[in-house]
């Protein structure tokens, strides 16, 4: 018997989600956007550390510097739902492979934060921009559509699950918001 986070969860290994599955958590029946509190408490939830944490994260990344996996669980679930690598990790030798096939096609990159939202005790959605040049094509990626979000699972000060959109339009529909 597993005790993955996913399978925990209810998700089974290999099971095809959408990306709004993946945007909540990826378990069935959780609703985007929504922190109801358990009767007769108050719903003050810190959420500073959680904001603080994503903050350094970006902090390195505007700077080009991905060399830092300390922010990350050691069974982090690393996804891009969209974009021209669209793909799902695990752990933390998963997500380097992962973000290794966005450096590898393009130079220079970054990703800059836009905006951060604090969705509820567990996730950050930052609004992001990227930047850099293509190898082979030498396209500019300021020419593309670039304005995307991440959202950050935070769980006990590490990120958990990390899900990138390429299409900020996608993740605000997969989780119910509106820009």
């Amino acid at each position: 018997m597993s005790n993955s986070p996913s399978e925990s969860a209810g998700i089974r290994l290999n099971q095809r989600l959408t990306g709004a599955q993946l945007a909540r958590g990826g378990a069935p029946g959780r609703t985007a956007g929504r922190h109801m509190p358990a009767a007769g408490v108050r719903d003050t939830p810190p959420m500073s550390g959680n904001l603080d944490l994503v903050r350094s994260i970006y902090a390195d990344w505007e700077r080009g510097d991905f060399s830092r996996n300390d922010w990350a669980e050691p069974e982090v679930e690393y996804v891009w739902v969209d974009g021209p690598t669209p793909g799902s990790w695990s752990g933390l030798t998963g997500m380097a492979e992962g973000a290794r096939s966005i450096f590898n096609a393009w130079e220079d990159y970054r990703v800059e934060a836009h905006e951060y939202r604090e969705l509820d005790n567990e996730r950050v959605l930052v609004f992001t921009r990227m930047t850099g040049r293509g190898k082979a094509s030498g396209l500019a990626l300021e020419q593309m559509r670039t304005e995307g979000a991440t959202v950050f699972h935070v769980r006990d000060g590490k990120v958990s699950r990390h899900v990138y959109y390429w299409d900020r339009n996608r993740a605000l529909a997969d989780l119910g918001l509106e820009e």
